[in-house]
Order: C-alpha cells, then structure tokens, then sequence
C-alpha cells in the first residue's frame, strides 16, 4: 500500500480492500441520509457516474434507509437521454433506483428540450429543494471531477458561476471521451452540499489527488473546487 497521507484539507480514509471499501462507503452515505430524514423528514443525494462507485449504490440500496424519503439527482451528466446506456442517470437507475423502492429521481436531461432548459429546470429544482444531504464524486487521472475538465473552453465560467449547475462544452479534453456536452455541478452547487464524498480507486488516482493539492491550481486539478469549500472537508475515501 502506497503511504498515506494526511491534510488538513480532506479527510483521508484507507480501506484494506475492493469489499470493505465498498462497505464503509455505502454505511457512510446511509448514516448522511438517515441523519438528514431525521432532523428534516426528507434527504437529497447527488451521484456520479462511472464503473467505480456501481457496486457502492448497489450496496447502499440494500441498506436500512427510508427511500420513499430521499431524492435523487446527479452531480453531472453527458447530454444524452437518461434512457442512454452511456448516461449516468442509467448507471444511477440500474445500480441504485431498481433497489432503492420508492427513491424520487430527477434527471438532469429532460427528453426533447434543450440543453440551456434543461441547466435552468436543474438551477430550479436546486433552489425550491433541500440542500444535498451529500454528494459522491470521482475523480478522473486528468484531475476533473464532475464534468469540470481541465482545459474546457468553459471551465473558467463554470468556476465562477454563481448558479449550482452549468452546461459545458469539452471538446478536446481526452477524459469527456465523445460526449463533450456536459451538465455539471459547479463550485458553488458543490457548496451547498451538507458532505462531500470522494470514492477513489487505485495508486494512480491517489497520486493524482496528491499532486493536485499540493499545486493549488484549479485550472490543472478541477477537483480542487471539490476540496477548497466552507465546512466540512472533503471525505476521501480510497482503496487501492
């Protein structure tokens, strides 16, 4: 096991391996979302996408938690039909909502309207609901998180939005793959968030979060928008 290191900008956990990772995280969010229906009868979680943290949702979904109480959305998303098996709302569906009876679930694509109505309606439902109990993120070796890439055309905007989401355009960056037309959570959605949560996997991606904090450069390493925000640190957890 690599070392591991310790800041006072997140806080880092280490799993022993693949099965307990899996475990603790999904104990953890579902200690987030039960402290939240208890205190305001009702709790939010925005997720990721990606093949790292399926089996996390599916062990979530297995978990004593009232689910006819928590809503669900999406940190970020490709600009694809949330039918799309490239979506993360059908990563989130399979993984999670299949399980999970009676889990609300609000996409961030509306099938048949337009990107820029699409960011307004989700700009609209973060402002009318609960703040996130948490959010999951991962974590690219590029160092974006969400779809906040690094060298978009749009990340300066993004950063400096002051609404919590954002649509994106990643033409050329290698980690938005063929699907550059992003919506994403910016910094300031990232903020209102109760717990932020970051499921990492592996040397590399624990090389990458190192150098990123220790660059302070937000226009290199995205993911530090993730970690610079008020209240508790990010949460990192990491298995190799």
């Amino acid at each position: 096991m690599p070392t591991v290191f310790s800041s006072d900008r997140v806080e880092f956990i280490a799993h022993r391996d693949a099965d307990g990772w899996i475990e603790a995280v999904a104990a953890d969010m579902a200690g987030i979302l039960n402290a939240d229906i208890a205190e305001h009868g009702r709790a939010r979680m925005l997720l990721s996408g990606g093949t790292t943290p399926a089996p996390v949702y599916q062990a979530l979904a297995e978990l004593d938690v009232h689910w006819d109480r928590v809503e669900v959305s999406l940190a970020d998303e490709r600009w694809l039909s949330p039918q799309d098996r490239d979506s993360n709302a059908w990563l989130v569906r399979e993984s999670l909502l299949k399980r999970a009876e009676g889990a609300h679930f609000d996409p961030l694509v509306r099938i048949g309207k337009p990107l820029a109505e699409c960011v307004y309606t989700a700009n609209l439902q973060a402002q009318y609901n609960l703040p996130p109990s948490l959010v999951a993120l991962g974590m690219g070796n590029d160092g974006h998180t969400c779809s906040l890439f690094p060298g978009s055309r749009d990340l300066q905007r993004a950063l400096e939005s002051t609404l919590p989401y954002a649509a994106l355009d990643a033409t050329g960056c290698p980690g938005a793959n063929q699907w550059p037309l992003r919506i994403t959570l910016t910094p300031h959605g990232l903020r209102a968030c109760r717990q932020r949560l970051l499921l990492l996997r592996g040397k590399q991606k624990l090389e990458v979060l190192k150098r990123a904090l220790d660059s302070n450069e937000v226009q290199q390493y995205p993911i530090l928008a993730a970690i610079d925000q008020p209240g508790p640190r990010l949460r990192v957890h990491w298995a190799d």
